[in-house]
This record gives C-alpha cells, structure tokens and sequence, in this order.
C-alpha cells in the first residue's frame, strides 16, 4: 500500500489550556493558566511530539496563557522550536486569523496558531464545513485542544481552503 502523499500545507490549531480566572485588578491578557490548564498543556505537547506534529513555524497569541501553552510545546518539542508572538492573535477575530494565516511564506509546510475561542472553533468550522466540524467536535473546541488540518492546496489572499481533519489531541480524552 503506497503512502499517502504530503500535504501541500498542514495547519494545527491549538487553542489555549484551561486558565484560571480573572483576579480582582487583574487584566484578562494577563490571566495563566490554572493548574489542569498546565498539566493539559503538556499532556497535548507530548502526544504531538509523540506523533511527530511538529509545526514550522508557532504564531501564538501574545496573552500570558497562550504563552505557557507555547513554552509546553517548546519543551515537548526542542528549545529550537520557532515561536513567534502576535499581538493581533489575542484580539482579532475570524478575519484576523484567516489573514495571519494565508500571508504566511508560501514554502512553509507546516503552521500552528495557538490562539482564543471562539475565533479558533470558527477557522475550525470554516475550513472543515460547519457539518464536518460538529462532527468532528460536538461539544465544541475545549480549551489546550490540538487539530491537525491538511490542505491540497495553500491558503491564500485571506481566504482558508478546505481541508480534512487528519488528526485531534484533546487533554480530556487522555484523561478518561
């Protein structure tokens, strides 16, 4: 049986662990990550490494919990893992992420987002089709959440192609 061929482009959506909640005074953007949100965060970054799902390229939303979710996949995957943060991640929405992803340099191969609900569920939906999706994620995107998207073809000028779900890492899952 012959392998399947590469993808031409694979984009992984990783939505931030489960963080803890606002503190009187503090900023939202300035919330970590609760202690699940820690232990769920390296759960999904080993079980990525473990899988071989190494991006490229990380662009992670700049927000503190968004942050340690990255540092997790930094230690899973080696210290030379490129991470790049982006203020717009944090506050952006659908049109943000769509944009953030199609300009990226057409000889990457492979891009993570690591970023926010509910924009991350709604890239989700759009690149799958919002029946695929539901299937896929009935209960919705829970937070520290992997997807795996392979496309055909490069995501360009804004707009996302479809593609198929080849692979989702969900900390829950692991813990049951």
């Amino acid at each position: 049986m012959p392998a399947a061929p590469a993808p031409v482009f694979r984009l992984y959506l990783l939505r931030h662990a489960k963080a803890a909640w606002t503190l009187p005074g503090q900023k939202d953007f300035d919330r970590t990550l609760d202690d699940t949100g820690f232990a769920d965060a390296e759960i999904v970054a080993d079980m990525a490494a473990d899988q071989g799902l190494r991006p490229d390229l990380v662009l992670c939303s700049t927000a503190v919990r968004c942050r340690q979710t990255a540092d997790a996949l930094r230690r899973a995957m080696t210290e030379g893992l490129d991470i790049r943060y982006v203020d717009e991640l944090y506050a952006g929405g659908a049109n943000v992420y769509r944009d953030i992803i199609s300009c990226q340099d057409p000889t990457l191969s492979a891009l993570m987002v690591v970023g926010h609900n509910p924009v991350i569920e709604e890239i989700l939906q759009e690149i799958l089709g919002e029946e695929a999706a539901i299937e896929a994620i009935p209960a919705g995107y829970p937070p520290g959440a992997l997807a795996t998207i392979d496309f055909a073809t490069r995501p360009s000028d804004g707009a996302l192609p479809l593609g198929t779900l080849t692979a989702w890492l969900d900390p829950d899952s692991h813990n049951r």
